[in-house]
């Protein structure tokens, strides 16, 4: 009984120390943002350190320079309706695509889905040149498209729809061809909404990755108006005179939906990511 109960206080114990050292950049990042630029770095060696500006009136100091100087609610603006266009359409193209390895019977269907899979094993950044090549043919260089289309289709976020959409009873499908319904009804008006755990996983897994992307915009974008705001960062970062504070205030910005997104989503993940390995919903 004692052995357990220590062995319960040692993992507690660790656990906070896990938590704090995973925690201070971000804490160190929000105070910094709270102080004038003199302040940074003061007082490092003490608790002051982690602890906002004397003078509420400068808590907001670095924000206001900061949006003064730059463009930032049109990055803010971009970085939205990049991550809101590949969320829609990542739900669109990787469920139709997990309905058809799901459901419809086709040619050479289990050696695409093996393909696919092989997919997994492979590093984004190794096919980064080859993507690039595809948007050049295509001529959506320099356009929101090249941000949005390449981000769309995933091969895990398939395999996810494909294990969900296995999982539903065969005899209600069947049921649904009885009543006239068609293949594309039986995935708009039942697979879909039965597989609102896969659902609510990709998006915010795609919302994420697109909020996230740096190097592929940085790669198709050359106008600096069309930049996200994890791109438009790099710049702020090495515009002269850079000033820390107001580099952590922008940092704290782009930091603050991925907050909410784990903060109201993460029951949806939890399930998702868990359900995906056994097909239960």
């Amino acid at each position: 009984m004692n052995s357990n109960k220590t062995t319960r206080v040692l993992f507690h114990i660790l656990s906070i120390l896990l938590v704090i050292l995973f925690i201070f950049p971000l804490i160190w990042m929000i105070v910094s943002s709270l102080k004038p630029e003199a302040e940074v770095y003061d007082n490092m060696g003490s608790l002051q350190a982690f602890l906002p500006s004397n003078h509420i009136s400068e808590w907001f100091g670095a924000y206001e320079s900061v949006f003064s100087r730059f463009s930032i609610f049109r990055y803010i603006l971009n970085s939205v309706f990049y991550a809101f266009s590949v969320t829609i359409g990542s739900i669109i193209v990787n469920s139709l695509a997990g309905y058809a390895f799901a459901v419809l019977n086709f040619r050479f269907k289990k050696l695409l889905f093996g393909l696919m899979i092989g997919l997994l094993a492979i590093p984004g950044e190794t096919i980064l040149i080859t993507k690039f090549v595809v948007t050049q043919k295509l001529g959506i260089l320099d356009t929101p498209l090249a941000v949005i289309l390449p981000l769309m289709a995933t091969p895990l976020y398939i395999y996810m729809f494909t294990i969900f959409f296995r999982a539903i009873s065969t005899e209600l499908q069947e049921s649904a061809v009885l009543d006239g319904a068609n293949k594309f009804q039986i995935y708009w008006k039942i697979m879909l909404p039965m597989s609102k755990p896969a659902v609510a996983t990709v998006g915010t897994l795609s919302f994420i990755m697109s909020w996230n992307d740096y190097i592929w915009p940085l790669m198709v974008l050359t106008n600096a108006d069309r930049y996200p705001l994890q791109v438009a960062i790099t710049n702020i970062n090495n515009t002269e005179p850079v000033y820390i504070n107001q580099v952590m205030a922008i940092l704290t910005l782009s930091t603050i939906p991925l907050i909410l997104i784990y903060v109201f989503f993460q029951k949806y993940l939890v399930q998702g990511l868990g359900a995906s390995g056994t097909g239960e919903k």
